[in-house]
């Protein structure tokens, strides 16, 4: 049986992005974008889907009884039902440890810009208010070191890790985990990984580096924030939902925390209504477009590794399986 591969969504990736074809024979079918109602009879006749942003559910795999494997082009998982394609033998893999280096740069550029108040100062000179100035330098807002400070990482994984590292050996920061159920003892005795209270009012800049699930969904909400040091600031590129957005906004307009910078949402992209439209001209709050993830080394390295995770699943040994 010839397999028949289809991509559902790959406006997913920029046109640069070489997505290199399976070795072995098969048919490929790419689409720019895939919308719901859409699903089913692109997938009726496939064995293989690729998927970035395309929801995957139950009942499109009982419409679709011909799918073998879900390549997922992403880390996330949150879009397929892996219990339902558990249910009907279908093998669903994603891609790891390619963002490692594009994550942790996006994270560190973000908490730099915060701490160092760098929308302020460049605020200051395009209006002239350096011109103006009677001294050689401007003091109008506070600049405050990494060095020495407490960088709270939500999540163990690669991405969280290489946060870790840069921080530590980069900046001097002491790092901390916040511990959860997985933990395994290896890790605790490698890690510092605090409770969830000690962990949340202790921090100077806690970062998001955890998967969605029922458990972490609105983890940070109106609660932590009052928990939190009017001081520190959240930064947020794994997943929207993970911040409940409405909670960050007031904390930010009642200055419970000291600013924060978001590059995911709970619906992407946002409507004009989205609450950190709110906060647009703050000095203190940074919205990017789901880009940490987005330079040009890792996507390639993710369209090789989503192929080559399909090409070991073709050959008896799948990879990167989701459980």
């Amino acid at each position: 049986m010839q397999h028949k591969i289809v991509f559902l969504d790959s406006k997913s990736f920029p046109a640069d992005i070489d997505w290199r074809r399976p070795n072995f024979p098969h048919q490929w079918k790419e689409y720019t974008s895939t919308a719901p109602e859409q699903m089913i009879d692109r997938l009726k006749d496939a064995s293989i889907a690729i998927v970035n942003k395309a929801r995957v559910d139950s009942d499109l795999l009982h419409a679709c009884p011909k799918l073998e494997m879900i390549a997922i082009a992403a880390t996330g998982t949150d879009i397929v039902d892996v219990t339902a394609c558990k249910d009907r033998n279908v093998v669903v893999s994603n891609v790891r440890g390619y963002a490692v280096n594009t994550v942790p740069e996006h994270t560190f550029m973000m908490i730099l810009a915060l701490r160092r108040n760098l929308l302020g100062y460049v605020e200051d000179v395009t209006g002239g208010e350096w011109s103006r100035a009677s001294s050689f330098c401007l003091f109008s807002h506070p600049i405050n070191d990494l060095k020495g400070s407490r960088l709270g990482i939500v999540g163990n994984g690669s991405i969280g890790n290489s946060v870790a590292t840069i921080g530590e050996s980069g900046f001097g920061m002491e790092v901390v985990y916040l511990d959860h159920a997985s933990v395994t003892n290896s890790q605790r005795l490698e890690m510092k990984f605090l409770p969830f209270e000690e962990f949340m009012t202790t921090s100077d800049v806690i970062s998001i580096h955890c998967p969605l699930t029922a458990k972490t969904k609105n983890l940070i909400n109106a609660a932590v924030f009052t928990q939190m040091k009017e001081t520190a600031i959240l930064i947020n590129t794994a997943r929207g939902a993970i911040v409940s957005e409405h909670d960050l906004v007031e904390a930010i307009e009642r200055g419970k925390i000291a600013g924060a910078a978001v590059d995911v949402l709970s619906e992407e992209p946002p409507l004009p209504s989205h609450p950190y439209y709110k906060l647009f001209g703050r000095l203190n709050f940074i919205l990017t477009p789901h880009v940490a993830w987005a330079s040009t080394e890792a996507m390639q390295t993710l369209a090789d590794m989503t192929v080559t995770n399909i090409e070991n699943f073709m050959f008896g040994e799948p990879t990167n399986l989701v459980q």
